[in-house]
């Protein structure tokens, strides 16, 4: 029988406003946000990399891909490495990683060098980030509590992605792109640091051994699938090397998946799908994140393409959109009594869908007002709103022993939506803008990937209106009934 989870033991007797654990939250957190804020920082530092290193197009898109596949493809693994070898310690490990890869990619001379320092930082990212959401839910006692200790995770989350745009120009415009990645550097000692005084350590399932087999299949197709979604930006998605890359990644989940049903002590409890908080949650966070992820890269590049931004301005215009996530974020749990976890979760998607309308009908000479703020508000808010019940309702649902496998269950849908997402809106806008990237055609590419966005989110409302189950902030059971 899987050992008490001491982490969650120790919460539950302390009083709800300890200290203590909400020091564990912040660090956790903080971890958290330089993840998140590496997927797109990168950004608008790309063309500086490009000139100083000599890199082509294609080694260009590896410094994004290189990440980017890393995270996705490790992160499940990541989770149950937390649950089975101590949360803290893989925390300290991922983190460790992460930094010390900092310093190489922000130290290269060549182009290899940096693509090899961000699958690294990817590598670290996919270690850290489970075992993030799996200190904070067993920080603090399960109720009103840890639903906003978890709106406070997503808050973060979703800020470090928002602010990627404005911490990179900032960094380029006043250093240099190297401070992109070097500035990981003295955050992550002073986080390490903290985790070590502030952080205890919990583990669950003693005894359990790692499923090897599992591991290796779901971490091959993850990268794999990861790949070929990267690959469509430059081959396309009829191209046949990206569909023989795409069916091999989905070729190996389908073994991985018939691996875990016959395996006796499974990496991926293949039950947890039974629970329909879980299953339906991470399809929404996946769905949400899909949209969410070409949103940044997308304004990011209309503010200095089209309205001819420098990479300041375009972060600067940027930063209503990233306060107005935080606030959505932290706004969810206020509402989820009043409302209920699947309620609330449509209403923001559909908020988001207005927002994402909004911003397709922007022009090429549009305004601040009518073409990034108004918009950018309406969209981020709205997905604030929506992610922070789904990553309630995923999250408590799951066994002490499951508890860093279902968090890296919510990060890799996260992820791998937005990889996918973004992939598929990126092709979609160079077929829209054509050969000739005028201001105006680029805006009418863009235009399209908004329009996208929208039918996206307004098919995740339905989805989650149809299957997520009811209540008021109440999640399912373990068993899957609703208590």
């Amino acid at each position: 029988m899987p050992q008490t989870d001491s982490a969650t033991t120790t919460a539950s007797s302390t009083p709800r406003r300890s200290p203590r654990a909400w020091t564990v939250v912040l660090t956790a957190c903080a971890g958290q946000f330089l993840v998140v804020l590496d997927v797109s920082v990168v950004n608008v530092a790309l063309p500086s990399m490009r000139t100083d290193l000599g890199l082509s197009a294609a080694g260009l898109q590896w410094v994004i891909s290189a990440y980017a596949i890393a995270f996705a493809g490790f992160m499940l693994l990541g989770g149950r490495a937390a649950d089975l070898y101590g949360r803290k310690t893989m925390f300290l490990l991922g983190l460790g990683l992460f930094t010390a890869a900092s310093v190489a990619g922000g130290l290269a001379q060549e182009g290899w060098q940096l693509v090899a320092g961000r699958a690294a930082q990817g590598l670290g990212a996919a270690a850290l980030s489970p075992a993030t959401l799996t200190l904070v839910t067993g920080a603090v006692a399960a109720g009103p509590a840890r639903t906003r200790a978890i709106a406070t995770w997503t808050a973060v989350g979703a800020a470090g992605g928002a602010a990627g745009g404005f911490v990179g120009g900032l960094l380029v415009d006043l250093l240099s792109w190297r401070w992109v990645l070097l500035v990981n550097v003295p955050i992550g000692v002073l986080v390490l640091a903290g985790a070590v005084l502030w952080l205890r350590e919990s583990r669950a399932a003693a005894g359990r051994r790692l499923d090897l087999p599992g591991a290796v299949l779901v971490t091959a197709g993850l990268a794999t699938l990861a790949y070929g979604i990267v690959q469509t930006e430059e081959a396309g998605w009829t191209d046949p090397a990206t569909l023989l890359t795409l069916l091999g990644g989905l070729a190996l989940l389908a073994v991985f998946v018939t691996v875990e049903a016959r395996t006796a002590a499974p990496l991926m409890p293949l039950k947890l799908f039974r629970t329909r908080a879980v299953s339906a949650a991470n399809v929404g966070i996946l769905l949400c994140g899909s949209s969410s992820f070409g949103m940044w890269f997308f304004m990011t590049t209309y503010a200095q393409s089209v309205l001819g931004h420098t990479p300041l301005q375009a972060g600067l215009a940027l930063v209503p959109s990233s306060l107005s996530v935080i606030v959505g974020s932290k706004l969810a749990p206020r509402l989820m009594p009043a409302v209920g976890a699947r309620n609330l979760a449509v209403t923001g998607a559909l908020i988001g869908a207005a927002g994402f309308a909004w911003q397709s009908t922007m022009t090429a000479d549009g305004s601040f007002l009518t073409t990034i703020l108004g918009p950018g508000i309406l969209m981020m808010a709205g997905i604030g709103l929506a992610t922070t019940p789904l990553a309630t309702l995923a999250t408590s649902s799951a066994a002490p022993g499951d508890a860093g496998l279902v968090s890296g269950l919510v990060n890799t849908s996260r992820t791998m939506g937005g990889a996918l997402g973004l992939a598929a809106l990126t092709t979609l806008a160079t077929a829209v803008t054509g050969p000739t990237a005028t201001p105006a055609a680029l805006t009418s590419g863009y235009a399209a990937a908004f329009r996208v966005s929208t039918a996206i989110l307004v098919g995740a409302a339905l989805l989650m209106l149809v299957w997520l189950p009811k209540g008021t902030g109440t999640v399912p059971s373990r068993r899957g009934r609703k208590v």
